[in-house]
């Protein structure tokens, strides 16, 4: 088979993803839509009641939409990872998670940026936030960590569309094609008159590395800028200098176990074996492996910290955390991020995507029991045990939180039906 055989083999094989779907693909449509729709329902049930419809009791004011947006920023940042960082090195397996992975990122940093709204209550004026000058003269407070996030996450927001837009305007250019009526339209105007020449290819391997190289420190600090909205408070628990890194470490963790999430079923439903094998499920678990072991690590570090430093609130919060009301969460959220992912010190369940599948799954659920139980925990049990009191959380909360899992998954549904679920162009460049 020639060259010319081989990459429209390639076209082929992946535009099929985008024919017309299934009765599966539509009941999972469905089932996603109708989370939003509910999740859209008490959302305006909590606008028009008040934040009382919430679990919120004093002194714990920060509990799952807070819990929500922390997850959800986390898991946009394995999609830089996977394609910047892995582009910067050359990994060839990139290839095959680059495109969901970005896509990822661009979904779930939608769905955080609700979430603050969600929270306010009183979402109409949000604009506070942002920073303009007003007719008072009034500027937002620059050395709040809240306004830090509306800087980091809207940067991060940014580069990340510009990122996954430009990586798919050749894919856009061989979908054109391919693709009739309406939809043919929409991709010759999204190729941006794209026709492969030796001059385009250079510009654009230019600027996607450019865009790589400056996506590529966005993963440190955006995620650093979220675990700052703690750190900078000397609330126990959270007032640390690990909290940074903790944070990045986090993220790239729940982020890569939830490519392996979305990508396992895609390659099954998909056919898609020729271009996602076990050898590339493999190398993107020791992702997954590696960072477990520093975060791992940086549970060990927060527990001996707080030990050795001496501190009484400090060592009662951490005994809370293990010992308390919420210990349950706690240890589950242990054994799901730090003994289960051991599992994937063996070959052979590294390449085993039935076993990978269950890992990710129980480590997104590690990851989103982590960010609740440092966020509640520490509120829960502060300095004054006067003032002590516990959280449980509401039907409102429980919807709402549905309603964004649902929005995510409906956004991606959306995505693998109209947009080229891998890179052509570079599976070709492998080719």
């Amino acid at each position: 088979m020639g060259y010319a055989e081989k990459y429209a083999k390639v076209d082929r094989d992946i535009l099929a993803a985008m024919e017309k779907p299934g009765r599966l693909y539509l009941a999972g449509l469905a089932i996603t839509a109708s989370l939003v729709v509910i999740g859209g329902i008490l959302w305006g049930y909590q606008i028009r009641n008040g934040l009382g419809v919430a679990g919120y009791t004093h002194p714990v004011k920060w509990a799952i939409y807070i819990t929500n947006f922390v997850f959800w920023v986390g898991i946009a940042h394995s999609g830089t990872l996977i394609s910047a960082v892995l582009y910067l090195f050359h990994a060839k397996y990139r290839t095959s998670f680059n495109r969901a992975a970005e896509a990822m990122t661009v979904f779930a940093l939608m769905v955080a940026g609700l979430f603050p709204l969600i929270h306010l209550g009183r979402s109409w004026v949000f604009y506070y936030l942002i920073p303009y000058p007003t007719q008072r003269q009034l500027w937002v407070n620059f050395r709040s960590p809240l306004i830090w996030d509306v800087f980091a996450v809207g940067t991060y927001f940014t580069v990340s569309v510009v990122f996954f837009y430009v990586g798919m305007i050749p894919d856009f250019a061989v979908a054109k094609r391919y693709a009739e009526g309406i939809r043919k339209k929409i991709y010759a105007a999204l190729s941006l008159g794209w026709k492969g020449t030796e001059r385009e290819w250079r510009h654009y391997g230019m600027l996607y590395l450019f865009l790589a190289a400056l996506a590529t420190p966005l993963v440190a600090s955006v995620h650093s800028v979220v675990s700052w909205d703690f750190a900078m408070s000397i609330v126990p628990g959270w007032h640390t200098t690990i909290f940074a890194p903790y944070f990045v470490a986090g993220a790239i963790f729940s982020g890569t176990a939830m490519v392996i999430t979305l990508v396992i079923p895609l390659r099954k439903a998909m056919h898609l074996h020729e271009y996602i094998t076990d050898d590339h499920f493999e190398s993107i678990a020791k992702i997954l492996l590696f960072t477990s072991l520093i975060v791992s690590y940086a549970y060990i570090v927060e527990f001996g910290l707080a030990s050795y430093g001496g501190n009484i609130v400090e060592m009662e919060s951490f005994r809370y955390r293990a010992l308390g009301e919420f210990r349950y969460l706690t240890w589950t959220m242990i054994f799901c991020n730090s003994v289960v992912p051991l599992t994937l010190f063996a070959k052979r369940l590294r390449r085993n995507t039935t076993h990978l599948l269950v890992v990710s799954l129980l480590v997104n659920v590690g990851m989103w029991l982590e960010r609740f139980v440092i966020i509640v925990t520490s509120l829960a049990h502060d300095y004054d045990p006067y003032v002590w009191g516990t959280y449980r959380p509401t039907y409102v909360e429980v919807g709402i939180s549905l309603g964004s899992f649902g929005l995510f998954f409906m956004l991606y549904l959306l995505f693998v039906k109209n947009l080229p679920v891998l890179s052509i162009s570079e599976i070709k460049e492998h080719l």
